[in-house]
């Protein structure tokens, strides 16, 4: 198998749309991941974001920490080298988080004290941002916005793209979307001599966890998943499993995004389009790695029930244009999931133990009520 480059300017004319749309289906429905050039985001916006990383990194700890994630409920801010746990496993990077700004409603209605009802405690994951006041990296707040912006702008598109390819009326997938769409700014220390040399090897495991940038996983943050991979392109870590079990590099690849389908995805279509497992390794050598991945948001409340019509209708997976449903390798069927699993009947409650879960402090300082049920609930 091998990642397939889908060419978003090709929608724009009625000779090569039709083909396009045949190259995205199955694209979705028989690998996960693609590569998607000539996205229309412009060069300086990407640029500036690129160009700030390297800057925003070098900072000092405590100034980075300044506005540490364990401050915010919401899971916005800045986490550590080895604070995030994936697959059993702390990851080697570390990373700002942020959103499209929102209110925090539940605090709000918490501290009321009104007669109303509290929202659902997932509601919570909605916030502001903590914006840093870093003056050695001039205009940041602007430029995150900006791309942001420019991201939200590109997903809905492309989305509507991906409804077409599937068959689907016309803004039938929108619906499921937001109200908070997230990104991450990550940054990836080279591996040991040591590490770099058992690069092939399972991060999960004890033997190479120390070249773990990120475990395996199935992305549960959003809707379709938007990477920018903001190094040069001989610095390799992202990896894909095929859907026989092979890891597969996705090397960084000029102009470009990296798409792959998220978890909610995977359960919207009835699983007729899985959510790939990828990871991330260390980069060997002496260079850092950077990447930037934009998460679509998803509907918190959004329950498997609001889809029966749907999959009845479009994602009946014994019809015949379905050939590959269903096919994945063991160590895909495995990862955690547990909204794809049923265990949660909402996704903001699924997405609520996965954050709590990953970001054990936050968890503990917010959430201590829940904190015991979502991490022993395997």
């Amino acid at each position: 198998m091998s990642i397939p480059t889908i060419d978003f300017h090709k929608a724009d004319d009625a000779t090569t749309r039709p083909q396009l749309l045949q190259d995205l289906r199955h694209a979705l429905s028989e690998v996960g991941f693609l590569y998607l050039s000539n996205h229309g985001i412009g060069e300086s916006i990407v640029q500036d974001l690129v160009d700030a990383l390297p800057r925003l990194f070098a900072l000092p700890d405590p100034v980075k920490e300044s506005v540490a994630l364990v401050n915010s409920p919401h899971f916005l801010g800045y986490s550590k080298f080895g604070s995030e746990i994936t697959a059993r496993v702390r990851d080697q990077r570390e990373q700002f988080e942020f959103a499209n700004e929102l209110p925090d409603r539940y605090g709000f209605v918490v501290s009321a004290g009104t007669d109303s009802p509290s929202p659902p405690l997932y509601t919570r994951l909605q916030g502001p941002n903590q914006w840093p006041n870093f003056s050695e990296v001039p205009r940041f707040r602007e430029i995150v916005e900006s791309y942001v912006a420019a991201m939200q702008d590109l997903a809905m598109r492309f989305l509507e793209l991906v409804t077409e390819a599937l068959d689907l009326p016309p803004h039938s997938l929108e619906r499921f979307t937001g109200p908070q769409d997230r990104i991450k700014l990550v940054h990836y220390r080279p591996s040991s001599p040591s590490s770099s040399a058992d690069a092939t090897a399972q991060p999960s495991s004890p033997s190479s966890s120390s070249s773990q940038g990120v475990g395996p996983h199935k992305d549960s943050s959003g809707w379709m998943t938007f990477l920018l991979q903001a190094s040069d392109p001989s610095i390799r870590g992202l990896q894909v499993l095929s859907k026989d079990g092979e890891w597969l590099d996705a090397p960084p690849v000029p102009g470009t995004l990296v798409i792959n389908m998220g978890q909610a995805f995977e359960v919207v279509t009835n699983g007729v389009c899985k959510a790939t497992t990828h990871r991330v390794l260390l980069p060997p050598g002496e260079y850092d790695r950077y990447s930037v991945p934009f998460f679509q948001g998803v509907r918190p409340d959004l329950t498997k029930s609001d889809l029966k019509a749907l999959w009845d209708r479009h994602f009946d997976t014994s019809a015949k244009g379905w050939k590959m449903v269903g096919r994945e390798s063991d160590e895909g069927r495995n990862i955690d999931g547990p909204f794809l699993r049923g265990r949660y009947d909402t996704w903001g409650e699924a997405q609520l133990r996965t954050k709590i879960r990953s970001h054990r402090d936050v968890g503990l300082r917010w959430y201590k009520d829940v904190f015991d049920k979502y991490i022993s609930d395997d």
